[in-house]
């Protein structure tokens, strides 16, 4: 083998995957797959920092194909011998997609099991057997506790997207996982962060691994262009479709921090005349395979996500990803614009900030070490969503939007236009009915979202000057003024 591979026919791969990698198109092997193939071939333990659209899954799905065609199990039911823990339905069902792809002309076969669906399809199939298992961790273990999933003959286990599953809870479930594996196995982890917890149960079933890291965690890739545009809570949704209606658009991806919150901006982005679809843990999974597949074909133009859902998307020509909610936690960010820009292509990243998420900003900008471009001159702005240490805004100034492509929010078109461009003739005059507006319950700022303490005038009658104490007896005493704004917040 080449101590640098260059071509995946410098890797000693078995013909039959090497043809497999040449009918998917594949010439050269991406960084992290000339980094891990060679080291799991030789059997060693891995750990690899890499994000998804990396080509990461090739290169576990690969050395493991590789291993299994060389040791045929005996005649009878075939044994798993490969379990692939996946955080999300999306993940796991395209994983399996791609072991089926990559073992098209071996004689071995794969099985994905999740929950959110019917389990007798997956335990027939479970019975029948199958050499690699891919499965998210609650149903798995469901699975094994009744009985229908044997781990005593697994040989290889690839733990995926780790960080992810530290989020959403599942660290206890893996090590379940791991406490019924035969001790004798080759193991795998993939993590886009390493955050202590994952580093701590690396160290606790990998045996002197190799670590593969691709590119530094938490860093943004250069040729993502990135803007920052300051507007109101309640205003997000109607700059968000001035910027949908740019030519250059072709297929976005708007994340938003909760499922109601992907919901309501899907309805009214439907409402507005955009095809769009919404993806997260509460929809069915045929809901969610039916929003990727439009997604994937170009029917469905506008697909909205949130985090945990979004993990398992891995669509090519995403053109713009748009952060309608900044996240909580700066290493999403790097991972949500992350699904543009990829296979060394350009891409566009755009996010909203309101007055309440100033300290998201400034948490992002501090993890990237950058400032992100910022875009001051549209309908909507808002100054008081610009972090204090940077205002007054200027054209050109560090951080500020410098020349690139910018969307015509300024010469709106389509559904909503005739109130765009009122706001853009008057955009002082516009802010002042909006805040009257929503004072008195109508106008644009009809959203009923949770107050919070930077727009509670916009969603609890008098007005955020009020003193404290009056605040505190009105809500005891069951409201009073314009009222409104129930409901989960977004």
């Amino acid at each position: 083998m080449s101590p640098n591979p260059v071509s995946f026919a410098d890797l000693a791969l078995v013909e039959p995957l090497r043809r497999a990698v040449a009918d998917e198109g594949y010439a050269h092997p991406t960084p992290i797959q000339r980094q891990a193939i060679p080291v799991l071939l030789e059997g060693r333990d891995l750990l690899g920092v890499a994000q998804t659209g990396t080509g990461k899954t090739a290169a576990f799905a690969l050395p493991v194909l590789h291993h299994l065609a060389a040791a045929r199990p005996g005649p009878g039911k075939r044994p798993i011998r490969a379990l692939v823990l996946s955080p999300t339905r999306e993940l796991a069902a395209q994983i399996h997609e791609r072991f089926t792809a990559y073992g098209q002309h071996l004689r071995l076969n794969s099985l994905v099991i999740f929950g959110g669906v019917k389990q007798h399809a997956q335990v027939k199939a479970l019975h029948s057997g199958t050499d690699v298992l891919v499965a998210t961790p609650g149903r798995l273990l469901d699975l094994h506790q009744q009985g229908h999933v044997d781990f005593s003959r697994v040989e290889y286990f690839v733990l995926d997207e780790a960080d992810r599953m530290l989020d959403m809870g599942f660290i206890h479930d893996i090590r379940k996982v791991l406490a019924v594996l035969p001790p004798k196995r080759q193991n795998l982890l993939f993590s886009a962060t390493m955050p202590p917890p994952i580093a701590k149960l690396a160290r606790s079933f990998l045996h002197e691994p190799v670590r593969v890291e691709v590119t530094p965690p938490a860093t943004t890739v250069e040729r993502i262009e990135q803007s920052m545009w300051f507007c109101e809570r309640n205003d997000k949704r109607h700059l968000l479709a001035a910027l949908l209606e740019d030519p250059e658009v072709d297929r976005a991806l708007v994340f938003t921090r909760t499922k109601h919150g992907a919901n309501r901006l899907t309805k009214q982005l439907t409402t507005d005349g955009f095809e769009a679809a919404a993806i997260h843990g509460n929809k069915s999974q045929n809901a969610r395979v039916r929003a990727l597949e439009g997604f994937r074909e170009g029917s469905v133009k506008v697909l909205v996500a949130t985090d945990v859902a979004a993990r398992g998307i891995d669509v090519e020509g995403v053109s713009h990803v748009f952060n309608y909610d900044l996240p909580n936690e700066p290493e999403s960010y790097v991972h949500r614009i992350g699904r543009t820009g990829r296979a060394g292509r350009a891409g566009i990243a755009i996010a909203f900030c309101d007055p309440t998420e100033i300290e998201y900003l400034q948490d992002i900008e501090k993890l990237i070490g950058e400032p992100i471009d910022r875009i001051i001159d549209h309908p909507w702005h808002c100054a008081a969503a610009v972090p204090s240490d940077r205002r007054p805004a200027h054209q050109g100034g560090k951080g500020a939007h410098q020349g690139r492509h910018r969307p015509p929010v300024d010469a709106p078109r389509g559904r909503s236009a005739e109130r765009r461009e009122a706001a853009a003739d008057a955009p002082a005059e516009g802010g002042q009915q909006r805040r009257r507006s929503r004072r008195g319950g109508g106008g644009r700022g009809d959203e009923a979202t949770a107050p919070t303490p930077s727009t509670h005038a916009a969603a609890g009658g008098e007005g955020g000057a009020q003193p404290a104490r009056r605040r505190r007896r009105r809500r005891r005493g069951g409201g009073g003024g314009g009222g409104g704004g129930g409901g989960a917040p977004t």
